[in-house]
C-alpha cells in the first residue's frame, strides 16, 4: 500500500511548522546572552558534574534573580556547591560566583563597551543561524511543491508564493527579535 500523498497545503503547514521552530529557537538562544539585567534564563546552558554526570544546573539546583544585578543559586544538594561554582567559572559567561556554603551569589558586574559589542556578535551569530534553518525549510518546501503530482502548475506557483511570504515573514521576526535583543545589550 503507497502512503497517502501529501498535498500543497500540507507541504505549506510543514514548512511553517519549521520556521516556526527555528524562530522560536532563535529567540530562546537570545534568552541566555547577558544584558545589563540578570535573568534566570541566563544560566540555562551552564552544565554542572553531577552525580557522575553532566546535568543542566536548573536540574540540580534553584537559580533566583533576587535583584536586577544579583543572580543566586541554591543546590538542592549542599554538596554540589562547588560543582556548580566550578561549571559556572568554566562558562564563557565571565561570571564570578561567590559561596557563603549555603547559596551562590552571582554580581552581574556593569557589561563593558567591548563585552557589549561582542555579545551582539553572538546574538548575530545565533539569528543567522536561526535565518538559514528557515530558508532551509523554503527550499525544502518548494521541492516537495514541485515535485507534487496531479496539481496544476498554476495551483503550485501559487503555493510557491505563499511558501516565500511565511519565508519572509519569519525572516522579519528574527530581524525583529535582533534589534530588540541589541537594543536589550547595548542600553547602558
Amino acid at each position: 500500500m503507497s502512503p497517502p500523498t501529501a498535498t500543497l497545503a500540507d507541504h505549506v503547514k510543514q514548512a511553517k511548522h519549521s520556521m516556526d521552530k527555528a524562530v522560536e529557537a532563535v529567540k530562546r538562544e537570545f534568552s541566555t546572552v547577558r544584558t545589563g539585567k540578570a535573568t534566570t534564563s541566563l544560566l540555562d546552558l551552564v552544565r554542572v558534574d553531577a552525580y557522575g554526570s553532566e546535568m543542566p544546573l536548573n536540574q540540580v539546583a534553584s537559580v533566583a534573580a533576587p535583584e536586577p544585578k544579583l543572580l543566586t543559586i541554591q543546590p538542592w544538594d549542599k554538596g554540589l556547591l562547588k560543582a556548580v561554582e566550578k561549571a559556572i567559572l568554566a562558562s564563557d559567561l565571565g561570571l564570578t560566583p561567590s559561596n557563603d556554603g549555603n547559596l551562590i551569589r552571582i554580581p552581574l558586574p556593569p557589561l563593558n563597551e567591548e563585552r557589549r559589542r561582542e555579545l551582539v556578535k553572538v546574538v548575530h551569530k545565533f539569528a543567522e543561524e536561526g535565518r538559514v534553518a528557515i530558508r532551509h525549510a523554503r527550499t525544502d518546501a518548494i521541492s516537495k511543491v514541485k515535485k507534487t503530482e496531479h496539481v496544476s502548475e498554476d495551483e503550485k506557483k501559487h503555493t510557491e508564493k505563499d511558501v516565500q511570504k511565511l519565508h519572509d515573514d519569519h525572516l522579519r521576526q528574527v530581524d525583529e527579535a535582533v534589534k530588540a535583543k541589541e537594543t536589550e545589550i547595548m542600553e547602558v
